[in-house]
């Protein structure tokens, strides 16, 4: 019986085909066409089949055909599927009249029988059209989703199954041939060859067809060949069918990461050094079992969900057996039956390698399971990761990723985990103490992968390390993070989690232009910006701003660019051969595609107009021409590039262009050729056009005008070619020959013809090597061979300069502070001044005949010294027009050239080895003294080759040697120190040498050495011992080095990149690690201000810090923040963070990493909506000044608020209320108190001294201070307390106030400093109240509690950090301060006080420097905490100290005792209690006591320094304050932390109300939304986005559905939109409808339709369920939009259609009113209204906010505050279009909200008041008691409440029935 089949072809929605392509069937036979042998399809069947598009008509199908097996009688159906077999994957032709095999033979390794499926052909990737992109089809979701397969279950031999050994669906290249294994016992591939690339075996053997394998797990059975490289090239296509290229090789050196490209060191055995992990394989390299989950690979790596195997590369030099894939874990040391009841998988047979009897699996093959199982990503993640991109992953992201290990162990990877998952007991710990409330932690959301190549790309460096006899890896310290606010590609190394915040770089500016060549320079298609490369970055700037934004990702210098028509690709090109090319969404920055070019190095490239052809030119490995055209128009929908053509000339091309007119004609020119080309059927032709005389002129550059007429045909067309030579040739592209030639001259020849058109010059300082054309003709750019590139604008005919560069590598730079200038020296023999804001060059100074070699400005005057490599040393001056100081006491070239920061001393060193001191005292500097000798002679010229310390006192520098550094006294030069560290690593059989020296702070006493091995040393600058060491810091020496001025960030240039390290980690968790450049970085430093860090090498790069530093810090170096594997989930705080600590003695405190709470868990405060770090990072210690001096919170006020003289009305007549106070002032020291025995329990939140009852939560709000409260202090007998304020504008002095504790009443007002009072203290028989002003005043005052009458009144000499009284004697009252203890001894005669004073220095053994605490002890006992973490101990008695011991690692800012127990609290947020029982019998010992007998019992790490505590008698529960704002009860039995009171760390921004009011939420610029219990006002959910300002909030209303629908719409900086589940505590959906920061958002009153602003006045309206935002209104572009309100109304009395009537205000002082129906897609402009600018006079250049609202009592009613003429409320009616009143204000309104309820009208001020008008009768109240500018107020929908914030302390107001 024939067969008839029908040879169709069905084609997949999404996919396309190519007409010339076959498909090869996978059946039992094949059949060729025409032949009579066995096969169910031709090749061609889509050329037989006439598929629909192909453009070929169909054959009639073939009759004579095989004769079908048993198996398969009847002919099948054209379109059926067979059982079984697998569903098409995406992008897949299929046959439809395969054959069906029976069910029991159509799976596959049944029985060990690898039998083939009929339905597992060869799949044919689509591929886009070759000159412009078809159009997308459309397709259902599921179509492109591959499901797992029944044939490929439960594996399948890849081998066996495309038939390898016949190598007709398989290639090989090169040697490869077919050998027998002894080993194995049988026959194996082997691939070898001196070029991996040119030996392989590809599977498919086409790079058009896929594979189309779905199983989980691919399985290569492999041996590398001894002493040789291998690689493995696995092509992975994603379920959205992007195709990633994943590689293993022991060819790599460190793991890399792009957005389509994932390369793996693959390590095979174990070495002795890290260094040595990667390399040849070794000599006895076994067979391996290479397990790799492509599932995890990309989920883990990339993000992304894995759709199948697209096709596989085995590449030489190795021996393959083979390929399996399976959705099965398979056990490869377990085979056979007898391990069948065991709870694993066992190989199957066919899959196991032999094992002889008696010997054991591992101790013949190598299993690598990769990820490993530690790697796993949870189920739950997996779910949600196979959601969009944008989904929520609940924790940290991936975190330690490995490189694949070889292990011949049974054991697998045992590293940290990749997801926590938020569960307290994830990590197999006891359940820890419940949670107060729930915390919800977005950690930064992950982007699409494919911004991992692009702006936000962050990759790692991941080296393992495995010991031979143990466990088959220990170490392999790497992940992948991307961050969506980060702009810089950054690398970070290490073991365990990395430092906050990440990145802490971020890159800001370029100085420079070219690199490759200054031949690249385009303008954007709208001309606002100017795209240029600067060496290895892509620089897009624009032109009116002078702002830049990048392009990070390439590894060398970029040698072209390209810019489609629509500025939708940017194509580029890097110049190391192989060339490397990347497409970039240019909207957004995202690297979309990465290939290799087959020309060898790409010096030309050319856009088609619509972007789908890509044309380039260059050199290929021969040297011949080669023109290369790619069809790019699938990239931006996920597609691949696709060669077009290729075609060789030997025609030189110096340019090539793609007409703008037909997208497959070009044209090109050279040397004596202009060549027009053409795309047409595969294939690139060319001829060339009649130059005639001109065929001997070199042709540089060409440009094509369209005709007048506008015609698009190229007849039309004509073609401007140029020559070096000056002429000009107009070329006619029909006829190819040269109509017109012109010549430019320098200079009009006397009697020539004078020019008929207008020209236009400007002289350039250099050859100019490219030129271009602004779109609208009015802008022509200009680039020159000396690296200056500007534009001349052709109406103003002015030249202006947009960039300028150095021509050759920078050698060093310096920076100085008060002009912000910045001073570079460069090969090209230059120096150059810098303006830092701009970026401009200022200056320049060339030096012909000497090169400058090392520069440094004085830090005083305007002037800079040079030296130079004739060994001068000059000053020049920037001011004054002087003649340079010049000194030539050296005889080799400058090496090194500093200043001390006083500007006394300079110093220089030669290449001869002297060094050289001048006095700069004046500016006629001159010498002082000259040493030989002194410097090593051979050092290269290095900005870190001499460094002075921050004092200025010490100097140290490598000599006289390589091998030592000395260290000497700055003024005479004498030597101090000697350190030869060539012996500090023993170990090491080679001699270390010194590279660069760097002085840590003075507080420290910190020297830094970067050392020839790889090392950083640091050392003790006193006496030379080794203090710590960072190793392997990079594979080549360091030449660069500085550390911040707060020791918190070491900066070091490595190679071509940029490492920081978190200085103050002593276990450091690795660097970040920044690329960008593309040569060697040969300086670095941070600018004065601490706030930006500067690289030079190729070019100059200007990096923002985004982490504040502290001058003023505490140095110590502190232990780890996080540790990587801890198990701590997101949602864990305080509570379950502390109450697994580990119990250490003295003097060593513990030096383990313990989770700090807010660093990890909390954001940092943000400022206006762009990502603010000032909190963040790595555990740092708090500045001195919060233990110095209270700092008050900024208020803002107007010259009016002296006027001001409201205070709180009674609590029975006033209008208002206040319920409830939010916050706790963290700013404040002391500022709470609590008595155990009483209960009573009072802190200070801005202006009020709250009293709470901690059971039932009710407050008392004791008001009257008229600053922000700084202190508190309760009497011994709990009857008084006294509360201590700042000074402010209403008052003279300070306040202090004094409190009936039991009726709530003040009953004293005293005042007497002129500052602030730090500290408050009754003596011990409550007689006495002592206070002390802070460092300003330095006034310490005495009151007699009777009278509270002055008493006593003393000016310090010194400022002072504490005070008390002796609690056994209250005649004595101690003080500390800077480095003195001092006793006063109160006598008194008669009515009078006087105060004998002692004073007692610190004694230098302790080194405590500043005492910022004191409290007493058993007597005589006095215990002082120093700013170095030292707790000292005082005999009162004695006077002197007896006793000292490290208690932490900041400055101690509290102490408490009692009985024999002893708390701290340090400005790095620890509590520690100590034993200290036993100090009292070490007085006896004096000066020889030892701590030892001094042991810490518990600790307790909070968020952040601690300011305030009060504990019971026996110091087992307290209360604990902190300046994060926060409150703890602390439980030392338990060993717990409960949060009592918590607030916003940073301004709040909105408040919003659920439905029934029963919840409320807070938004603030900390990055969190907070939901609240609206009775008890207690935290019930936060949701925090870490780096992130969150700017506006809105709540659904209650009519979008039922109560567990409820969702926020929370708004941020970064223009995202987060929507919210209440109900579920979870992020539903993120969205970007912005891109820039949003400020105002709302919920139409359907709750389906989500309004938002923009600070640049643009409202979007979106979907809150899909994400689209199907409208934009730009009506108010240009000014912020400050509010948006929606409500519901009937529109037809306003004469237009709708459901919602909405407005929207910005801070132009307009108001749009507009009706929307959204469902009918109708939004109509209801109204415009604009108000007068106001007089400047009157804002003092500030303008407040416009605020509207619709009235809710009157629909027809608008009311608006804001900026104008008058301080009024304007009452507008929309039906009468006029304003039909007006409210006077005091002063301008900061923020609105009308009572809907009643006709009350609340209005806040910046002058901290709050206004209540009552509408209805025109009488009004004012409110004081914040202590800011009331920027919010808030109604409750039921008028019950009134919310209004100031900063970020909340104030809750009752509003009495009115």
């Amino acid at each position: 019986m024939t067969a008839e089949v029908m040879a169709e072809v069905a084609l997949l929605p999404g996919s396309r085909c190519l007409a010339s392509r076959g498909v090869l069937c996978a059946g039992r036979a094949e059949a060729k066409a025409g032949s009579s042998s066995g096969g169910a399809m031709a090749r061609g069947s889509a050329r037989r089949a006439g598929v629909p598009g192909s453009g070929v008509q169909g054959r009639r199908p073939e009759r004579s055909g095989p004769r079908l097996g048993p198996e398969a009688r009847a002919p099948a159906q054209a379109g059926s599927r067979l059982p079984g077999s697998h569903p098409r994957a995406s992008g897949a032709w299929l046959p439809s009249g395969a054959r069906a095999r029976p069910a029991s033979l159509a799976g596959v390794g049944v029985a060990g029988e690898g039998v083939e499926s009929p339905g597992s052909c060869l799949l044919p990737e689509a591929r886009p059209s070759p000159a412009v992109a078809p159009a997308r089809v459309a397709e259902s979701p599921d179509a492109r989703r591959p499901l797992p397969a029944a044939w490929q279950h439960p594996f399948l031999n890849v081998f066996r199954h495309f038939r390898v050994d016949e190598w007709k669906r398989s290639a090989k290249q090169g040697d490869v041939a077919v050998v027998t294994d002894k080993t194995l016992k049988g026959a194996v591939y082997r691939i070898r060859g001196s070029v991996s690339a040119a030996n392989y075996i590809q599977l498919p053997g086409s790079s058009t067809q896929s594979l189309g394998l779905t199983g989980r797990y691919l399985y290569v059975l492999f041996r590398p060949l001894p002493g040789k490289h291998f690689v493995i090239h696995l092509d992975v296509s994603t379920k959205d069918n992007q195709v990633i290229r994943v590689s293993f090789s022991n060819l790599f050196k460190e793991f890399k990461s792009t957005a389509t490209w994932l390369q793996f060191p693959l390590v095979l055995e174990t070495r002795t050094s890290q260094r040595d992990l990667v390399g040849l394989a070794p000599s006895r390299a076994r067979w391996t079992c290479l397990q790799l989950d492509l599932q995890d690979i990309l989920l883990v790596y990339l993000n992304r969900c894995y759709g199948h195997l697209k096709s596989i590369r085995l590449c030489a030099s190795l021996l393959v057996r083979n390929l399996y894939t399976s959705d099965l874990c398979f056990e490869p040391a377990i085979s056979g039956a007898q391990w069948a009841k065991l709870p694993v998988t066992p190989m199957p047979r066919e899959m196991a390698f032999p094992v002889p009897k008696g010997e054991s699996w591992h101790d013949r093959y190598v299993h690598v399971r990769f990820p490993s199982d530690s790697l796993k990503v949870p189920s739950k993640l997996i779910e949600k990761s196979c959601s969009p991109p944008e989904a929520v992953l609940l924790g940290p992201g991936p975190q330690p990723l490995p490189c694949p290990v070889a292990s011949s162990k049974p054991v697998r990877f045992s590293v940290s985990p990749v997801v926590q998952t938020p569960s307290p007991t994830a990590s197999g710990r006891a359940p820890l103490a419940p949670r107060p409330f729930l915390e919800v932690s977005l950690s930064q959301e992950r982007s699409d992968a494919s911004n991992v190549d692009g702006p936000g790309f962050h990759s790692l460096e991941p080296w393992a390390h495995v010991e031979a006899s143990d466990v088959h890896t220990a170490a392999a310290g790497t992940h992948v993070l991307t961050h969506e606010s980060a702009e810089v590609p950054v690398v970070r190394t290490g073991s365990c989690e990395g430092f906050l915040p990440d990145p802490v770089l971020r890159l800001k500016g370029v100085i420079g232009f070219g690199g490759h060549s200054t031949r690249q320079a385009l303008w954007t298609p709208d001309g606002a910006a100017v795209v240029y490369p600067c060496h290895a970055v892509i620089v897009v700037l624009l032109v009116d701003t002078g702002e830049q934004r990048f392009f990070l990702g390439h590894t060398d210098k970029v040698s072209a660019l390209a810019l489609d028509g629509s500025s939708s690709l940017l194509a580029s090109a890097q110049a190391r051969a192989p060339s490397v090319m990347r497409l970039w969404d240019f909207q957004t920055g995202q690297c979309l595609c990465l290939f290799r070019s087959p020309v060898h190095v790409v010096c030309s490239l050319s856009f088609s107009d619509s972007g789908a052809l890509l044309c380039g030119v260059g050199k290929d490995h021969h040297g011949r021409t080669m023109v290369v055209a790619w069809g790019t128009g699938q990239v931006g929908l996920g597609g691949e590039v696709v060669v077009l053509a290729k075609a060789h000339t030997d025609f030189d091309v110096q340019a090539f262009r793609v007409t703008f007119f037909d997208e497959t004609r070009m044209a090109s020119c050279g040397q004596g050729s202009v060549r027009l080309w053409r795309l047409r059927g595969g294939a690139l032709r060319s001829c060339p056009v009649d130059l005639g005389e001109h065929h001997t002129l070199q042709f540089t550059d060409l440009a094509f005008k369209q005709a007048q007429d506008g015609c698009l045909e190229p007849l039309a067309a004509m073609l401007f070619v140029c020559s070096r030579s000056g002429h000009i040739l107009e070329i006619d592209c029909q006829r190819m020959v040269v109509r017109h030639a012109r010549r430019l001259l320098p200079t009009r020849t006397p009697g020539g013809p004078h020019p008929q058109k207008q020209t236009f010059s400007s002289e350039h300082e250099g050859p100019v090597s490219s030129v271009c054309v602004s779109p609208d003709g009015l802008r022509v750019l200009s680039a020159t061979s000396s690296g200056h590139l500007g534009f001349l604008d052709t109406l103003s005919r002015v030249y202006h300069m947009l960039a300028r560069s150095h021509t050759a590598p920078v050698l060093a730079l310096a920076m100085e502070q008060r002009r912000g200038q910045l001073a570079t020296v460069s090969q090209d023999r230059t120096v150059r001044i810098w303006d830092l804001a701009t970026l401009q060059q200022l200056y320049d100074f060339t030096s012909s005949e000497e090169a400058p070699c090392a520069v440094t400005f004085h830090p005083t005057r305007p002037t800079f010294f040079c030296g130079f490599s004739s060994g001068a040393v000059r000053s020049f001056s920037l001011e004054a027009a002087e003649v340079p100081v010049e000194h030539t006491c050296h005889r080799g070239a400058i090496t090194g050239l500093t200043a001390t920061p006083d500007g006394r001393l300079l110093f220089s060193s030669c290449s001869e080895g002297s060094l050289a001191q001048y006095s700069c005292a004046d500016p006629h500097w001159h010498v002082l003294r000259v040493a030989a000798d002194m410097v090593c002679p051979d050092a290269p010229a290095s900005p870190s080759a001499l460094a002075v310390s921050r004092d200025g006192h010490l100097l140290a520098f490598v000599g006289p040697s390589r091998c030592t550094v000395t260290v000497t006294d700055s003024a005479s030069l004498d030597e101090l120190l000697r350190v030869d560290i060539g012996t500090l690593d023993l170990a090491s059989s080679r001699l270390d040498s010194a590279m660069a020296v760097c002085f840590g702070p003075a507080a420290l006493g910190h020297l830094l050495v970067s050392t020839s091995s790889n090392r950083v040393v640091v050392l003790d600058a006193v006496s030379g011992r080794i203090i710590r060491e960072l190793p392997g810091v990079h594979p080549e020496p360091c030449p660069s080095l500085t550390l911040s001025e707060d020791a918190r960030f070491l900066l070091i240039a490595a190679g071509r990149t940029i490492k920081v390290w978190d200085y103050t980690t002593q276990a450091s968790p690795g660097p970040q690690v920044y690329i960008g450049h593309s040569e060697p970085v040969q300086a670095v430093a941070f600018s004065p201000d601490q706030q930006q860090v500067l690289s030079a090498g190729d070019a100059v790069f200007l990096w923002d810090v985004l982490a504040t530093t502290e001058s003023n810090q505490n140095f110590p170096v502190a232990p780890q923040a996080c540790e990587a594997g801890s198990g701590i989930g997101p949602l864990e705080d305080a509570s379950s963070r502390a109450s697994e600590l580990p119990q250490q003695q003295v003097p060593k405190p513990s030096q383990a990493s313990l989770p700090r709470l807010g660093i990890c868990a909390r954001p940092p405060e943000g400022g206006d909506g762009v990502r603010d770090t000032r909190n963040s990072g790595a555990p740092r210690t708090t500045c001195l000044a919060s233990y110095k001096a209270f700092t008050p919170a900024r208020v803002s006020c107007s010259p009016h608020s002296a006027k001001v003289g409201t205070c709180l009305p009674p609590a029975s007549g006033g209008w208002l209320r206040l319920k409830a106070v939010v916050g706790y002032s963290g700013n404040g020291r002391a500022n709470m108190v609590w008595r155990p025995d009483t209960g009573f329990f009072a802190y200070t939140c801005g202006r009020l001294v709250v009293v709470e009852d901690l059971h039932s939560g009710a407050q008392q709000h004791w008001s009257g201070h008229s600053a922000e409260v700084s202190t508190l202090a309760l009497s011994h007998s709990a009857q008084v307390l006294a509360s201590a304020s700042g000074c402010s504008s209403t008052t003279a002095h300070c306040q202090i106030r004094v409190w009936d504790v039991s009726g709530g009443l003040c009953q004293h007002l005293i005042s007497h400093h002129s500052t602030t009072v730090l500290a408050l203290a009754f003596s011990p028989d409550d007689r006495l109240l002592v206070t002390l002003g802070d460092h300003d005043g330095r006034t310490l005052a005495l009151w007699g509690t009777t009278t509270y009458d002055l008493v006593s009144s003393t000016r310090l000499p010194e400022p002072v950090h504490g005070v008390a009284f002796n609690p056994w004697d209250a005649g004595e009252l101690t003080c500390v301060g800077q480095g003195t203890v001092t006793f006063r001894l109160l006598q008194q005669r008669g009515a009078d006080i006087s105060l004998q004073v002692r004073r007692e220095p610190v004694p230098e053994a302790v080194g405590a420097g500043e005492l910022t605490s004191l409290c007493y002890g058993a007597p005589p006992l006095l215990y002082c905490g120093t700013s170095s973490g030292q707790v000292c101990v005082w005999d009162t008695r004695a006077g002197r100290c007896f006793l000292s011991w490290e208690a932490d690692d900041g400055g101690i800012g509290l102490l408490l005792f009692s009985g024999s127990r002893l708390v701290s609290g340090s400005s790095v947020g620890r509590l520690r209690l100590w034993a200290v029982g036993a100090v009292s019998e070490l007085r006896c010992k004096g000066s020889g006591a030892r701590s030892s007998s001094v042991f810490m019992e518990h600790e307790l790490v909070l968020d952040g320094a601690v300011v305030s505590a009060s504990f019971d008698d026996s110091v087992d529960m307290g209360v604990v304050g902190t300046t994060a704002g926060t409150l703890w009860f602390v439980s030392w039995a338990e060993g717990t932390s409960t949060r009592l009171i918590s607030g916003h760390r940073s301004k709040v921004n909105e408040v919003v109300f659920g439905p029934g009011e029963a919840h409320c939420a807070t938004c603030s610029e900390d990055g969190s939304v907070r939901v609240w219990a609206l009775a008890s006002m207690e935290l019930v959910i936060q949701f925090q986005v870490l780096n992130q300002s969150c700017l506006c909030l809105a709540w659904s209303p209650p009519c979008c559905g039922r109560p567990e629908q409820q969702r926020l719409a929370a708004g941020y900086g970064d223009g995202s939109l987060r929507i919210f589940s209440v109900s579920r505590t979870a992020m539903e959906l993120k969205m970007h409808p912005h891109p820039v920061a949003l400020t105002a958002v709302a919920f139409s009153t359907d709750g389906q339709t989500v309004l938002s602003g923009d600070k640049d006045g643009l409202v979007a309206v979106s979907h809150p369920r899909t994400g689209t935002t199907f409208r934009v209104l730009s009506d108010h572009q240009g000014a912020p939009i400050s509010t948006i309100c929606v409500t519901c109304k009937e529109c037809e009395d306003l004469g237009v259609e709708g459901t919602d009537l909405w407005l929207a205000a910005s801070g132009d002082q307009r108001v749009s009113v507009w009706a929307s129906d959204w469902l009918r897609n109708r939004c109509d402009l209801v109204d415009w209204l604009s108000f007068p600018m106001p007089a400047t006079t009157e804002t003092q250049g500030h303008l407040p906010p416009s605020l509207a609202a619709f009235c809710p009592w009157d629909g027809a009613l608008l009311m608006y505050v804001g900026p104008g003429v008058y301080k009024e409320v304007i009452i507008y009616n929309l039906c009468q279009k006029q304003v039909v009143e007006k409210i006077p204000l005091p002063f301008f309104a900061m923020s609105l909200s009308l009572s809907p309820g009643s006709y009350l009208l609340a209005v806040g001020f910046a002058e901290c008041m709050l206004r209540l008008v009552d509408c209805a009768t025109g009488t009004a109240q004012d409110f004081a008691g914040h202590d800011n500018a009331v920027h919010l107020c808030r109604f409750t929908p039921s008028a019950r409440l009134l919310f209004t914030a100031a900063r970020n302390e909340i104030l809750v107001w009752e509003v009495p029935g009115r």
